[in-house]
C-alpha cells in the first residue's frame, strides 16, 4: 500500500514495486488523481481508494483492499502538504488552523498508517524473517526549515523523531521501520513553488546539479525492502544538499 501514491514519490514507488510483481493499492483524496495514476500504471496489479491518511476509517479500508491481494506486507507513506507561512507576517499571526491541518496530514497521518498496517502485518507469517516493512517521508526540512516552514519542518521533524521508537515498538513482531528524507526533487509539491524561488533552490544544489528525480527515491525504497539491517533510520537523499534560511516568500 502506498499513501500519497498518486503522483511525485509516491507515484515512482507505487511503479518499482508493481514492477517488481507485487499488487499495489494506492490511497489519496483525489478519485481524479486516483485514476489518473491507475491509468499511467496500468490495470494490472494497482488498485485505487480514495481517502485520508490521517483517517482511522479512510486507511482501514485500503488496508481491507490491500488484503484482498493477499497478506499486507509493505506500507509507505508519502502523502503529505506544504503550506509555507511564517510565524508572524504581514497578516499577523499564522493561523493555528494553517499549523494543525500540516501535523495532521504529514504526522499524524503518517503514524496513523504505522499503526494500522502494523496492526495487519503482525498477523502474517514470516518471509524472509520479518513480517512487513513500513516506510515513511520525512524531508530535509526536517533538519533546515526554512523561513516560513516552521508547520512543515516541525511534521517532518516529528516523522524523524518517531521512526526509532516505533521500530522498537514493532521489533517484537519481526516489522521494520525506515524513514527517508528527501531533498529536492522534481515533484508536483516543488512545481508548485514559484518560479524564483524554484530558480533560488536550484542554486544550492551541489551534485548532483539537478533536482532529484523520483525514480531515485524508489530505487531506495526497493533497497530497504532488500536490506533488512536497514531499521529505525531516517536516510537522508540529498545530494548534499541543505537548505538555506531563504523564505518560500512573506505571507
Amino acid at each position: 500500500m502506498v499513501a500519497g501514491g498518486t503522483s511525485g514519490l509516491g507515484l515512482a514507488t507505487a511503479r518499482h514495486l508493481q514492477t517488481k510483481g507485487m499488487h499495489v493499492v494506492l490511497l489519496a483524496r483525489s478519485e481524479t488523481t486516483g485514476h489518473t495514476a491507475v491509468a499511467a500504471l496500468g490495470t494490472s496489479n494497482v488498485s485505487f481508494t480514495a481517502g485520508d491518511i490521517a483517517s482511522p476509517t479512510d486507511v482501514t479500508a485500503a488496508l481491507d483492499a490491500a488484503e484482498q491481494e493477499g497478506p499486507l506486507r509493505i506500507a509507505v507513506s508519502c502523502a503529505g502538504i506544504n503550506r509555507p507561512g511564517k510565524t508572524l507576517g504581514r497578516h499577523g499571526p499564522l493561523p493555528l488552523p494553517e499549523f494543525t491541518e500540516l501535523i495532521t496530514t504529514n504526522l499524524i497521518g503518517a503514524f496513523n498508517l504505522a499503526r494500522l498496517a502494523a496492526a495487519r502485518m503482525a498477523m502474517n507469517d514470516l518471509s524472509n524473517g520479518e513480517r512487513g516493512v513500513i516506510l515513511l517521508t520525512a524531508s530535509a526540512a526536517a533538519f533546515e526549515g526554512q523561513a516560513g516552514q516552521a508547520a512543515y519542518a516541525a511534521s517532518k521533524a516529528g516523522v524523524v523523531g518517531m521512526t526509532l521508537p516505533l521500530a522498537r515498538d514493532l521489533a517484537a513482531y519481526q516489522i521494520r521501520v525506515v524513514s527517508i528524507a528527501p531533498g529536492l526533487f522534481d515533484t508536483p509539491m516543488l512545481r508548485s513553488l514559484p518560479a524564483g524561488v524554484q530558480e533560488a533552490l536550484s542554486g544550492e544544489l551541489l551534485h548532483p546539479q539537478s533536482f532529484g528525480d523520483p525514480s531515485l527515491f524508489a530505487a531506495l525504497v526497493g533497497h530497504i525492502l532488500d536490506n533488512p539491517m536497514l531499521n529505525g533510520s531516517t536516510l537522508r537523499l540529498d545530494g548534499a544538499v541543505r537548505l538555506p534560511t531563504q523564505s518560500h516568500g512573506p505571507r
